[in-house]
């Protein structure tokens, strides 16, 4: 069974930052993809950004690229979000996902290729 825990969510005012982590009891992290999606109240869960399973490519949606950066260790089996110039819109519950493909180089935004998910970690930033 994998398990996948976020942490690092938060109370910001806009413009600042946070750094989200995700912790994976697995022990082949380092064969997966990874990527973090979130949902808003009221809203569909959404692709945030991804990241091949050495880190090698990344991939971000359209409203946090220039802003997000995925990365990931894979010695601590752990990947991250870096957040910066936090917006009010950026407010949801952050999850972290594993790709379901071992071994796969393609960087799915879609939530059904993703077959284990963390708990989520609630980010509010005010304005």
């Amino acid at each position: 069974q994998v398990q996948l825990v976020e942490s690092g969510g938060g109370l910001v005012q806009a413009g600042g930052s946070l750094r989200l982590s995700c912790a994976a009891s697995g022990r082949t992290f380092s064969s997966y993809a990874m990527a973090w999606f979130r949902q808003a109240p009221g809203k569909e869960r959404e692709f945030v950004a991804g990241i091949t399973r050495s880190g090698g490519f990344t991939k971000y949606a359209d409203s946090v690229k220039g802003r997000f950066t995925i990365s990931r260790d894979n010695a601590k089996n752990t990947v991250s979000l870096q957040m910066n110039s936090l917006k009010p819109e950026d407010t949801a519950v952050y999850y972290c996902a594993r790709n379901g493909a071992m071994f796969s180089n393609i960087l799915y935004s879609s939530r059904a290729e993703y077959d284990y998910w963390g708990q989520g970690t609630q980010v509010t930033v005010s304005s």
